[in-house]
């Protein structure tokens, strides 16, 4: 699939593991190293760092919920 997007149109992948953990969950290193080749080949690398949004409503949905009343 990433080869047949190759220069030709855009793709967006988001991970929550750094690219140093990629070998991982690819078909081993060399593989991996080539797709992260290509995937960052004139590309834009956006790296967040941030409390998880879905995580903190979680959270706060818990809180309202011990804070409710039971009737």
């Amino acid at each position: 699939m990433f080869a047949d997007r190759y220069e030709r149109g855009s793709v967006l992948i988001t991970s929550n593991l750094p690219f140093g953990e990629w070998g991982t969950i690819f078909q081993g290193e060399r593989m991996t190293a080539a797709l992260l080749d290509r995937l960052t080949h004139r590309c834009h690398i956006y790296e967040m760092n941030g409390e998880s949004y879905r995580f903190r409503e979680s959270m706060k949905s818990k809180a309202d919920k011990a804070t409710k009343p039971k009737k």
